[in-house]
């Protein structure tokens, strides 16, 4: 695997690493360093990469992101009770222009995703997530995004790709690989009313800020069906970010936020994990590393009984008699996780075939019982039947 795009940890965050306690997170990863080079990724699950581009960032420094302040923050911390081996590939440094970096990211997710490790990305700017997206090309696969953010960030149709703009570019440009997009946590004073219609014309799903703090479970089966996720962390409000004028009063607080993360982890399709729109300040730097750490508690946390092929014995069926047809609901045995069946259709197009059981919950259930469908299972099938 070529990764000679990539460059070293910084020698001072190594530095800082050697006083650490051996039980710490950074005294127990694989680190590229200048002296031995990218780490052997045999047995790797995680990867971790930083990508300082901010060019088209909503929030900009002149000094740009310091990127080793958020690593010494994250390797001072404790393991958890893990398996995962954990590596750090150092950073992708700006190209010559922002396509030259989307392009690096690009192969970068291709190659890990091929190896199956999974990607976490500390980047400055939330339209790399077009990057990690576009990662996925060759893998002859529909993808699943879901981004906490507190706008949409449709943009305007002549608009340049940027932070705020970057789903339009995801959804027009080809091939388009993508199959749903799922917003956690936006604020409607944020979004056009256009913009939230056009989100139900595509069968796209929102939840507003106020409905996931009401109940942060609803994350757990938006998460549980993702491939990529982008953090946007201008979704958290600033009181639990640090004094920055650039950031906003309401948003998820440091608990929530590192909720969300470990749902993110403990889903076992999300290959991609992003966190964006950063800035350098001690207790920015501290929760970011908090949230890096609460996602890798949940990837040790995996069940693995997503069912990606066919449901076998782990899983209970349970059949809904509805006025037109019988709808299927499995449950897992060792997790106790719901899913509903969308289309019992063979000859769907194998991108489609792995989209036709729908993460939903116990709740879900009941309620179809009551001959009502969950509004996910709606959105799932015109998705399939367009």
């Amino acid at each position: 695997m070529d990764l000679e795009f990539l460059s070293p940890v910084e020698q001072v965050v190594l530095a800082h690493n050697e006083l650490l306690p051996v039980q710490s997170l950074g005294r127990n990863i694989r680190i590229h360093t200048e002296a031995s080079g990218v780490p052997d990724l045999d047995g790797v699950q995680i990867a971790i990469v930083a990508v300082n581009e901010i060019r088209n960032a909503s929030i900009k420094s002149r000094e740009g992101l310091k990127v080793s302040d958020f690593r010494r923050s994250v390797y001072k911390l404790f393991l958890g009770n893990w398996n995962a081996a954990i590596a750090d590939l150092g950073n992708i440094e700006p190209g010559e222009t922002v396509d030259d970096t989307y392009f690096a990211l690009a192969k970068l997710t291709e190659e890990l995703a091929k190896k199956r490790i999974n990607l976490i990305v500390l980047g400055g700017s939330q339209d790399l997530t077009y990057a990690t997206y576009r990662g996925f090309d060759k893998l002859e696969q529909m993808v699943n995004l879901v981004s906490v953010d507190s706008r949409f960030d449709f943009g305007s149709a002549d608009e340049l790709i940027s932070s705020q703009s970057y789903l339009s570019k995801i959804v027009v440009d080809q091939p388009n690989n993508l199959f749903n997009f799922s917003n956690v946590g936006y604020q409607t004073y944020y979004n056009a009313q256009e913009e939230i219609d056009l989100m139900g014309k595509l069968f796209f799903e929102a939840y507003r800020l106020g409905e996931i703090v009401h109940d942060i479970t609803l994350v757990e089966p938006v998460m549980r069906d993702a491939d990529v996720v982008s953090l946007d962390m201008t979704s958290v409000r600033s009181a639990d970010l640090g004094s920055d004028a650039r950031l906003h009063p309401n948003g998820f607080d440091g608990r929530e936020i590192c909720a969300i993360a470990r749902y993110a982890g403990i889903s076992d399709k999300v290959s991609v994990f992003g966190i964006y729109e950063c800035v350098n300040n001690s207790q920015f730097e501290q929760l970011v590393a908090q949230i890096i750490w609460y996602y890798i508690e949940g990837y040790n946390c995996r069940k693995n009984d997503y069912p990606f092929s066919a449901i076998n014995d782990n899983y209970e069926r349970y059949i809904v008699p509805l006025e037109d047809a019988d709808v299927n609901f499995y449950k897992s045995i060792s997790s106790g996780r719901w899913w509903v069946e969308v289309s019992e259709n063979e000859f769907l197009d194998n991108k489609f075939k792995r989209h036709t059981l729908i993460p939903c919950t116990h709740y879900d259930y009941l309620e179809a019982c009551n001959n009502k469908l969950p509004e996910r299972w709606w959105k799932a099938y015109k998705k399939m039947m367009v």
